[in-house]
Order: C-alpha cells, then sequence, then structure tokens
C-alpha cells in the first residue's frame, strides 16, 4: 500500500491527536533520530506539509525574536535622544529641538505598537509550533507503523524461506551422501572383481569419454 493513501480513520479523526494532548514532544525538525528514522523511508505528503510548517514557525520566532530586540534597542536610543532633547535649553533652537522631540516620540509610539505586535505574535507561536509538531509526529507514525507492518510481512516470508531452503538443504545433504556411499560400494566392488589392472582400463576408457571418477567412486 502506498505511503500517500489516506491514513486510517483514527489518524483522521483526531483520535491520536488527542492521544498526544498531555504528551510533550520534542521538536522533530530539530531531532538527529526523526531524521534518521527515514533514511529508507518515503515522506508522504503530510509528513512533508508539517516539517514544512515547523520549519516556518521556527524561522519565524527566530525572526520575531531578532526584531523584538533590534526594537527595543532602537526604542532605547530614541529614549536617550529624547532625554537629550528635553535636556536642550538653547533658545535659538527651541523650534527645531520641539520638531525633533515630536518626531522621536512619534517613532517610539510607532515602536511600541511593533514590539506589542511582534510580542502578542510570540506568544502564540509556541501553540502553534506544539500543534504543528505533533501532527508531524502523527504522520510520522502513521508512516512507521506501515514500515513495521510492511517489514513483519517481508520478515515472516523470508522466514517461511529459509525453513524451505533449510528442509531441501538437509534432503540434498542426504542424497549426496546416499550417492557417495554408493559410488564407493560400486567401484569397490568392481575393484574386488575385476582387480586393480581391469579397472585401470575402464578408468581410462570412461576418462576418455569424459565420465572421470576418483577412487572413491566420485566423478
Amino acid at each position: 500500500m502506498s505511503n500517500d493513501i489516506s491514513v486510517n480513520t483514527k489518524l483522521e479523526n483526531g483520535e491520536f491527536v488527542e492521544a498526544l494532548k498531555d504528551v510533550k514532544v520534542p521538536l522533530l525538525v530539530l531531532d538527529e533520530k526523526w531524521h534518521h528514522l527515514f533514511k529508507g523511508m518515503k515522506k508522504t505528503a503530510q509528513v512533508k506539509e508539517y516539517e514544512e510548517k515547523v520549519n516556518e514557525l521556527l524561522k519565524l520566532q527566530g525572526k520575531l525574536n531578532s526584531d523584538l530586540k533590534d526594537l527595543k534597542k532602537t526604542k532605547q536610543n530614541l529614549l536617550g535622544g529624547i532625554v537629550n532633547n528635553m535636556d536642550d535649553s538653547d533658545a535659538d533652537k527651541e523650534e527645531l529641538r520641539l520638531k525633533k522631540l515630536d518626531e522621536q516620540k512619534r517613532l517610539v509610539d510607532e515602536i511600541n505598537e511593533r514590539m506589542e505586535e511582534v510580542e502578542d505574535r510570540l506568544l502564540d507561536l509556541p501553540r502553534e509550533l506544539d500543534e504543528a509538531n505533533k501532527m508531524l509526529m502523527v504522520y510520522s507514525m502513521d508512516v512507521c507503523y506501515r514500515k513495521l507492518r510492511s517489514n513483519a510481512e517481508e520478515i515472516e516470508e523470508i522466514g517461511t524461506w529459509i525453513k524451505r531452503i533449510r528442509i531441501e538443504l538437509k534432503k540434498n545433504i542426504v542424497i549426496k551422501q546416499v550417492d557417495e556411499q554408493k559410488n564407493e560400494e560400486i567401484y569397490s566392488y568392481m575393484h574386488d572383481v575385476l582387480g586393480p589392472r581391469a579397472i585401470d582400463v575402464f578408468d581410462l576408457k570412461y576418462e576418455e569419454d569424459g565420465e572421470v571418477i576418483d577412487k572413491d567412486g566420485k566423478k
């Protein structure tokens, strides 16, 4: 049965997902053992889909954490600039100072808004990652169980073949031993009745005809 055929009903109706609800599943895409499992096994479309989804969510998480760090640094610099502007008492530059202060405050407000968006997204990501990762585990288990079943069938087939070959081998060993013993008896009998000189003549004749037989009666 192809791995791309629809998976079994329990998987599709969410029974397996429910079974994993309280299980802490490690991030499979970061697990070398998980990758090693698929050596020699074809990933189904579902496995590929959720592997890609988990990777995308991880990349997004890394990017958002980096963005948040940059936003905090930029905000800190802007706040430092605002403090410096507020301390500036040069009356000749008051209008420019106020304009610059307004711009800095506007940028801080924008950064605060963006930081809030990033932090909210980062709060949702662990749940999304966990859900995608568990689905990846469920579809991975489906592939593994299919492979287990396929291997079990192959093991049984090979075991039956080995058993049959062993029986045939034992039979053939017995036949070989009987034939060798019979050849020895025949050759010994002819040697005793006809004598070595006559036997040599017959040996030479059969050697010429391609029927070479040694002293044990073997070709």
